[in-house]
């Protein structure tokens, strides 16, 4: 077997991070060509793995190597949102020959496999991406590793204890890691499996990413206990000592426990995250370390030159034709040619009911009157990719397919991954951010969108209380009482976003497109280097690790 005690990095590690650091994650949003991510989580997380190996940071990914990745986004006959499910070849990664076992339920050889991203491939730290869809393994133990997120419970747990003690017996055969790092709660087993080897509390840390229900996971105890999440069977008296909550272990809570040190992904977050968490005993400090993006793979080569040399010329120039290109997309997708010289609004990001995509469609009548204005005449693009299961994200995706129907200057794009985020950012005016105020607890689209060139027009959530500046860099909503009724919530920012776009908004993009242009490469100004995975992947060395 290969020697990869090296981690093979092509680089020595910079001096300032040569400390051996193991990221664990569920999903990473690399490159278009690798599509083993469901949204924003995958995308902060490539980034992150880019820049550590920009900062030549002593650093390595474990991931999950899933057969038919997320889902592939296709349309039905009447183009609303049919989920397909397709094997995917990756042949640009390498068998390592690692192989370790893991117990699965009554299962106590599950074979493990660990395929390797070399830093060559995209420019990430070498990365380890495991799968049991292996020879030797039953045939359901061979599926554990089939779908991201899978809708089965009993197999979502298989997934975590793979990731999680898998991914750590990997690492053990890479020569293990001064830190481990748990990006979310799904390799929660790692901490247990870790803390029985003898890894201490201050080599394990933990980041948060949400305060929604879903993403904190809670799960009965015992079941767990049957199914060797903890790496071996507990006790009921140890068993009883991790249980919250009525018998059940949140993911959450136990990781917050076990670690050193945690962090939010936003200054609001953190303060948000810590309330949440503050009446459980043990749990350790969450620190804010706002999430940020990729510069080098994100920003428009075109725009970022435009900008630093302040042509405005040039950048209306690179701008109208990335416009273009995001419409061949809108055309192929929809037959509907859109204008470049018009007002192009995007919102698009994972479609989750508390992001509400369908906000501006709550007064129809308003509605109307704003996609009909022969004066300040707009176009709206939606995409976004709903969880298969999440039955009501998919209802309000294909209302939106229905509305866009007979409107010309509407559409809803499918196939939203990696490539066509680039687009969408590349090629829009606005960029429209619309969550209920609380619940997004960072949100990083907006940031790609400012650097090239899209306005932010949003809640004043998760980073972008950092950031903004109402009228100088983006638009932002008034805040209101988030213990309202949601119904309330929803009325009163769809009004507050309708003034602010027929008033603010609409007459600055055709009356004073000097001012445009200045809020424009103002924001960009503000976002770079601020909201780079580069300072972000510092700050984790420096406060974290």
């Amino acid at each position: 077997m290969k020697d990869y005690s090296t981690w093979m990095h092509p680089y020595k590690p910079a001096k300032a991070y040569n400390k051996r650091v193991a990221y664990f994650s569920m999903e990473f949003g690399i490159d278009q060509r690798f599509n083993i991510y469901s949204g924003g989580l995958g995308f902060l997380a490539g980034s992150h793995m880019r820049s550590a190996f920009e900062q030549k940071q002593n650093m390595i990914g474990i991931g999950m190597l899933w057969k038919y990745g997320y889902y592939d986004q296709a349309r039905n006959e009447d183009e609303t949102l049919r989920t397909e499910f397709l094997e995917k070849r990756f042949e640009f990664l390498e068998d390592t020959g690692i192989e370790v076992e893991v117990q699965l339920h009554d299962n106590p050889h599950v074979k493990v496999r660990a395929y390797v991203l070399k830093p060559e491939v995209f420019g990430t730290v070498p990365m380890y991406f495991l799968t049991t869809d292996v020879e030797g393994n039953d045939h359901l133990s061979r599926t554990v590793t089939n779908h991201l997120y899978d809708a089965n419970e009993v197999t979502r747990v298989s997934q975590s204890i793979i990731l999680g003690i898998g991914g750590a017996k990997v690492v053990e055969a890479l020569g293990g890691a001064d830190t481990y790092h748990l990006n979310e709660g799904h390799a929660l087993p790692a901490f247990y499996y870790l803390r029985d080897k003898g890894i201490k509390k201050n080599q394990m840390v933990f980041t948060t990413h949400t305060p929604e229900k879903a993403g904190n996971e809670e799960r009965d105890a015992r079941h767990l206990n049957r199914c060797g999440f903890f790496g071996r069977y507990l006790s009921e008296e140890e068993l009883s000592k991790e249980m919250v909550n009525n018998g059940m272990i949140n993911y959450t809570i136990s990781a917050l426990r076990m670690a050193k040190k945690a962090n939010g992904v936003s200054k609001l977050h953190a303060k948000v995250a810590n309330d949440m968490w503050k009446d459980y005993e043990g749990v350790s400090k969450i620190i804010p370390i706002t999430n940020a993006q990729n510069q080098n793979f994100w920003q428009d080569k075109s725009i970022k030159k435009a900008w630093t040399d302040k042509k405005v010329r040039s950048y209306k120039s690179r701008k109208t034709k990335l416009k273009k290109q995001l419409f061949e997309t809108v055309f192929e997708q929809t037959g509907k040619t859109f204008d470049p010289k018009v007002l192009t609004i995007v919102w698009a990001r994972r479609f989750a009911g508390y992001k509400r995509a369908d906000l501006l469609l709550g007064d129809l009548e308003r509605f109307k009157k704003l996609i009909s204005n022969e004066k300040y005449p707009v176009q709206i693009i939606w995409a976004g990719k709903p969880y298969p299961y999440d039955f009501y994200a998919i209802d309000v995706f294909n209302h939106l397919v229905r509305q866009s129907k007979e409107a010309p200057n509407l559409a809803v794009l499918t196939g939203y991954e990696m490539d066509l985020s680039k687009k969408l950012k590349d090629g829009s005016d606005v960029w429209l951010n619309t969550p209920r105020i609380t619940r997004e607890a960072s949100g990083t689209s907006g940031m790609t969108a400012a650097m090239n060139g899209s306005v932010n027009v949003s809640i004043n959530d998760g980073w972008i209380p950092e950031f903004q500046k109402h009228g100088k860099n983006c638009f932002v909503l008034p805040e209101l009482d988030h213990n309202l009724p949601v119904w309330e919530q929803d009325n009163i920012d769809r009004d507050n976003l309708y003034d602010i776009l027929e008033n603010e908004v609409i007459p600055t993009y055709y009356n004073d497109p000097k001012k445009w242009q200045s809020i424009v490469f103002k924001g960009m100004d503000d976002v770079i280097p601020k909201f780079t995975s580069h300072r972000m992947a510092d700050d984790y060395y420096q406060k974290l690790f």
